[in-house]
């Protein structure tokens, strides 16, 4: 598999949710595939062909012209993902994002120079349509947050967008699947300072009482992402992500930190 995915140039996680028929494939892709594996001609042209009448996408596919090369890749993990444990450093994580919020960073952040006006709300859409997945009637994940202090006290787009941000925050924090936890900067030293922001992403398991996708860490990398599957590279992040929690806040006391900094922002 390490090998395929060097020469098909996709990473292991990517070509074992082809593999799996965990995600539509493109027939350029499958085409790529069988001559990699030596495939026949005929067999070669059949998986073709099934490929071209197997299409069925997610909703995010219509906004392919604005989401980031490889990015659709971790929504479709991230919407089947039954637990999310997630750590940021610096901004609020995307599916917590509220539009004001989340314009602010399209434009001033990750926005490209060439963007346009109309492919920056596209965008915005996106992480909007993203939330929908916590409240979700059939099983939303389960979404435990650790955020750095930073995150509640620097103002993006100003106090009055930073205001509506953190009551946001600290209202969603009280939804049965939601956890956010505050990492104080008197914590000191934490792993978190070292592995940067991550995601841990963990899903159903199979009537066999069997993973059906292997738990996948990703990290949102400024120029390219990260994607980490291996059960020795998961149970790293996974013992980083237990430290941070050991050093951050209780839920009860971040949240009365973010309504206080929200009132804060709401007075400047």
């Amino acid at each position: 598999m390490k090998a395929a995915a060097k020469e098909l140039e996709r990473s292991p996680v990517t070509l074992w949710r082809v593999e799996q028929g965990k995600v539509a494939s493109r027939m350029v892709e499958v085409k790529a595939m069988c001559e990699c594996y030596g495939a026949s001609k005929d067999l070669t042209k059949a998986l073709v062909g099934l490929a071209q009448e197997t299409k069925a996408k997610g909703w995010w596919h219509a906004y392919g012209d604005v989401i980031p090369a490889g990015f659709d890749l971790y929504i479709g993990l991230e919407e089947a993902a039954s637990r999310i444990d997630w750590y940021e450093p610096e901004l609020v994580p995307g599916l917590l994002q509220t539009e004001d919020y989340a314009r602010t960073i399209m434009r001033e952040g990750q926005g490209s120079p060439i963007e346009t006006p109309e492919e920056i709300e596209r965008r915005v859409q996106v992480r909007l349509k993203r939330r929908a997945l916590l409240t979700r009637i059939t099983t939303p994940p389960t979404l435990n947050v650790l955020v750095n202090e930073a995150v509640v006290r620097r103002p993006i787009g100003g106090h009055s967008i930073m205001a509506g941000q953190l009551t946001h925050l600290a209202e969603v924090s009280r939804m049965p699947n939601i956890t956010i936890r505050v990492v104080p900067f008197s914590s000191g030293l934490h792993q978190g300072v070292m592995t940067g922001q991550f995601q841990i992403l963990r899903f159903p398991l199979a009537g066999n009482g069997k993973e059906t996708e292997p738990p996948t860490v990703y990290s949102d990398g400024y120029t390219g992402d990260l994607y980490l599957d291996r059960p020795s590279e998961v149970d790293r992040y996974d013992k980083a992500f237990q430290d941070i929690a050991s050093k951050s806040l209780t839920a009860e006391a971040s949240r009365h930190l973010i309504l206080e900094m929200a009132e804060h922002h709401e007075q400047t």
